[in-house]
């Protein structure tokens, strides 16, 4: 069997954070076993074809911002799709992460959850 590539992995996590909560680039390498490879998400997540499915959305950075992207007005579309889903922003523009980050249960992360 073939081994899944780093984009395959990162793809799978972020599949997985439900609407309405967010993970941040460092958990999603993480998650897809390769630690300390946040940037390495970003690629993955910039490299979606263009109506991709997957919620790349619900990906921000470790201080709860929406990262600055090359293509303009991008950062303003993902704050309203997170909005959609109900999470708030403060002032600043940030998330709070301990309301509304994804914590996947210990049997999901070890891929016993049915």
């Amino acid at each position: 069997m073939a081994t899944p590539s780093s984009y395959e992995r990162i793809y799978a996590q972020v599949a997985r954070v439900p609407s309405g909560k967010v993970a941040t680039y460092g958990q999603i390498a993480d998650l897809a076993e390769l630690p300390g490879q946040a940037r390495q998400v970003g690629y993955a997540l910039h490299a979606l074809p263009a109506g991709s499915e997957l919620p790349w959305h619900r990906v921000i950075n470790a201080r709860g911002e929406i990262s600055r992207r090359v293509e303009i007005g991008w950062e303003g579309f993902q704050r309203q799709l997170l909005e959609e889903e109900g999470v708030v922003f403060d002032s600043a523009g940030r998330v709070d992460l301990r309301r509304y980050r994804w914590q996947p249960s210990l049997t999901a992360m070890l891929g016993t959850e049915r």
